[in-house]
């Protein structure tokens, strides 16, 4: 039998003191939250020493709370956990992606953007890929996703008048 090295050792340690499942989603939440909070300012402004700045304190807390309540359930951390790891791979497929298109071009000192409406179109396809990668995360009652499901539901409807009428 194969040894486990030191890192898989230490990883599995992680995984048993609930760092994936407790820590980690909530540090997810938590920042993702305070970020939203301090960008938008809804809690509104306050002056020290003649400058203005977020309420940082009331944003801290609310996102506190937020991430409490997110990891409390754990359907809700389970989702988390897969959509951020699907997501991370569309990440890198889309840098793989971007790394083969701009080995063709030639090098700008502005950098490499993709020209014109190919810019919008790879927005959209990533965006659709977001909506995938949650509609696979939900799961149904019954323990399907809500892609498979809709999958199952255009399939089995294909043929019908409707979905013709929709599709043009």
């Amino acid at each position: 039998m194969v040894e486990q090295s030191v890192f898989r050792g230490t990883i599995d340690f992680f995984g048993r003191l609930g760092i994936y499942d407790v820590i980690l989603p909530f540090l997810l939440v938590f920042t993702i939250v305070f970020a939203i909070l301090e960008k938008t300012k809804i809690f509104g402004m306050e002056e020290i020493e003649g400058k203005k700045y977020p309420r940082k304190n009331l944003d801290a807390m609310v996102a506190f709370v937020i991430a409490f309540f997110v990891i409390a359930s754990s359907k809700l951390v389970e989702v988390i956990t897969q959509v951020s790891s699907q997501v991370v791979i569309l990440l890198l497929l889309s840098i793989l992606f971007l790394m083969l298109v701009g080995s063709f071009h030639k090098e700008t000192p502005e950098g490499f953007f993709l020209p014109g409406g190919w810019n919008t179109t790879f927005m959209i396809i990533m965006f659709v890929g977001i909506i995938a990668i949650f509609l696979n995360a939900i799961k149904t009652e019954g323990g399907q996703s809500w892609l498979s499901f809709i999958m199952d539901f255009i399939n089995t409807k294909w043929n019908t008048d409707w979905v013709a009428s929709l599709i043009l």
